[in-house]
């Protein structure tokens, strides 16, 4: 496994990062197809044993069982300070006018939750999930720079949202010396990228990670178009992130992947890798075969005309993946 600094942390991290989505007990949260703790032992061992050290989890994947299973295995693998484990804050997690969102009250009570689960003192990487257009941004940077300040958290980053509202938390902090966000977990693959805008060159320019999430396209990028799996055919939340225009895409990756003798994913992976503002894309895994290709993107190679070929037909695309919030003044 190749390791890449996380931007300006320092710390080092396995150019995949492994997603736990897909970890936690099945019917738990709004997913069914995930793989509970006996299931997911095989895979998140195998991952650490082969040299990924970079997990993301998050307080609501299903309801809170993903950093329960994550926390479990950990203790079971130990060399916790070799693992930099990162989960995520925002999405509702109990009934009540405070049970969502990006207060301070909401951080503080969420950072702890998810310190017990995982059963672990601290969380390398902090991250809010969205934006809280509820909340002002000043409250949620105070809060979670005082998350960082008590030792629960080393660094903090953030999730899908518009350029102008990265640029404004970083600022807010920079005014008042409050600690910035090091990471930006947003939505980027072959079939999507509508990151390349704004949000790529902001986080290039300001040394900040790009970790990007669903970067095989909830499976679009790993099989034929017309394919289906468990997760595609309940996964409301991805029917809504592509379209069909993005099939010529699709089958330029599967006859690539045919002429050099290598899997889809590997060569979607490699396409992201080589982009120089990505830091370690977050990669969920079901099956063995899904972890053994991640793990070998890093050392898949495309040349400038494979590039061309794969994003020749790439056609806009509304954006999707993160709340669509109102500017000042807008009604």
């Amino acid at each position: 496994m190749k390791y890449v600094k996380l931007g300006s942390t320092g710390m080092d991290v396995s150019q995949i990062c492994l997603g736990a989505l897909s970890y936690g007990v099945p019917g738990k949260g709004v997913h069914s197809w995930t793989l509970d703790l006996d299931e997911a032992r095989p895979m998140l061992l195998h991952a650490l044993e082969s040299g990924i050290n970079f997990l993301d989890t998050a307080n609501v994947y299903s309801a809170g069982t993903s950093e329960q299973i994550v926390g479990h295995i950990l203790r079971e693998y130990g060399h916790r300070d070799e693992i930099v484990l990162a989960t995520k804050v925002h999405g509702r997690t109990r009934p009540g006018p405070n049970g969502v969102g990006l207060s301070r009250k909401a951080i503080m009570t969420e950072i702890d939750n998810s310190l017990r689960r995982l059963g672990t003192d601290y969380v390398d990487l902090y991250q809010i999930h969205r934006w809280d257009p509820a909340t002002p941004i000043e409250v949620t940077m105070e809060a979670l720079h005082d998350v960082v300040k008590a030792g629960k958290a080393l660094h903090i980053g953030a999730s899908s949202m518009w350029a102008w509202e990265f640029a404004k938390a970083q600022h807010v902090a920079e005014r008042n010396g409050w600690t910035p966000f090091t990471t930006m977990q947003n939505h980027y693959n072959l079939i999507y990228r509508e990151e390349e805008r704004e949000m790529l060159p902001l986080c290039a320019d300001q040394g900040v990670a790009v970790i990007p999430w669903s970067p095989l396209a909830r499976g679009r990028l790993t099989r034929e178009w017309d394919s289906v799996s468990a997760r595609s055919e309940t996964d409301e939340f991805g029917k809504t992130l592509y379209r069909d225009t993005d099939r010529e895409i699709v089958g330029r990756l599967g006859q690539l992947a045919a002429k050099r003798g290598l899997p889809m994913a590997q060569l979607a992976l490699a396409w992201l890798l080589s982009k120089p503002a990505v830091t370690s894309p977050i990669v969920g895994a079901t099956k063995m075969s899904h972890l053994q290709d991640a793990i070998a993107a890093p050392d898949v190679e495309l040349d400038d005309e494979e590039i061309s070929y794969l994003e020749e037909p790439y056609q806009p695309h509304n954006v999707v993946g993160h709340p669509i919030t109102q500017l000042p003044g807008q009604h």
